[in-house]
């Protein structure tokens, strides 16, 4: 059994995978420009990180498709915790839908504790399905929930989350009211971060008066913010290292030929972001504690993301 001391640092690392959620999409966000250099470095990193799901043969055309009309594709960032003593769980779930028609994006947080149908499984928490089935049922329970298909997925764990941050230069944040965690200060206002302090930045929670919602917000904020430095990265030094960060700590079932479609198609969706936040309460069944989201809300979000995907 683990030491409160093992116990700590195991919570500690599951806080940071909402950076390294951005940090893949620094990667999808590269861009093809930096010419024959960059272009080998990205195609071995994405060869390191390609891992297909067991569904995708029979989804190829669809994927394919997709990218081929310019329409909405939806990705599930995962954070998972693996031990070499269990299969882990993905504690950290977040949905991105990318609409190039209207260059926006929707970007969703799925509280790990939401009470859904676990296809094959029945009720439980969301992120049991990554126990019981890895990405691949993770996906198709999010698919049964949100009534969308997931085209892709990145799953990322937490080695060289720092090194990734801190090789592209660090994000800015706008932080809505001043705090201090684990030593460091943080103003309100526009602040700027290094890997270390993100970590602490995103790790809030208690003197937020939101709580969770309060340091799901916090998570999202270091994604787009990722994102918006990937979007104007130009030092081609650093690009090797970035993606030696990335091909050792991310799968994804994304292939080398998604890539430059995404840059030049979907690169400016980040200019429109639309956060949605998952309505429910806590509830106790059978003595454990679900976050559980009724069914009109489930409607409601459901309906928000098919209109944003259809929107022309």
């Amino acid at each position: 059994m683990p030491s409160r001391i093992e116990k700590k640092k195991i919570s500690k690392k599951r806080k940071v995978l909402y950076w390294i959620g951005g940090i893949i999409l620094t990667l999808l966000l590269l861009g093809i420009g930096y010419g024959v250099y960059v272009y080998t470095q990205l195609d071995n990193a994405v060869e390191a990180m390609h891992e297909p799901l067991s569904r995708d043969m029979e989804r190829q055309k669809e994927m394919d498709n997709v990218f081929k009309s310019k329409e909405s594709f939806n990705i599930l960032l995962l954070g998972v915790d693996e031990r070499s003593t269990d299969k882990g769980r993905s504690d950290t779930m977040v949905f991105m839908s990318l609409n190039p028609r209207t260059d926006s994006m929707i970007m969703m947080s799925i509280p790990r504790d939401t009470y859904v149908d676990i296809p094959g499984r029945g009720m439980d928490k969301i992120n049991h399905a990554y126990a019981f089935g890895g990405s691949d049922l993770t996906l198709n329970t999010v698919e049964q929930v949100l009534d969308v298909p997931i085209h892709f997925y990145s799953k990322i764990n937490m080695e060289g989350f720092i090194q990734g941050v801190d090789a592209i230069g660090g994000v800015t944040v706008n932080n809505s009211f001043a705090f201090d965690q684990d030593g460091e200060s943080f103003a309100e206002g526009n602040i700027r971060l290094n890997g270390e302090q993100a970590l602490k930045y995103t790790r809030m929670r208690k003197q937020d008066p939101r709580g969770d919602f309060g340091r799901n917000d916090r998570q999202r904020q270091v994604i787009q913010a990722a994102i918006d430095e990937a979007a104007d990265f130009s030092s081609v030094t650093k690009v090797g290292n970035i993606l030696d960060i990335l091909g050792g700590n991310v799968k994804t079932n994304l292939e080398m030929d998604n890539l430059q479609t995404l840059f030049s198609d979907y690169r400016q969706t980040r200019k429109n972001v639309n956060n949605i936040q998952i309505e429910g309460s806590g509830s106790t069944i059978g003595r454990i504690w679900y976050y559980v989201v009724p069914d009109a809300e489930w409607d409601r979000i459901q309906t928000e993301i098919k209109t944003h995907m259809e929107a022309k």
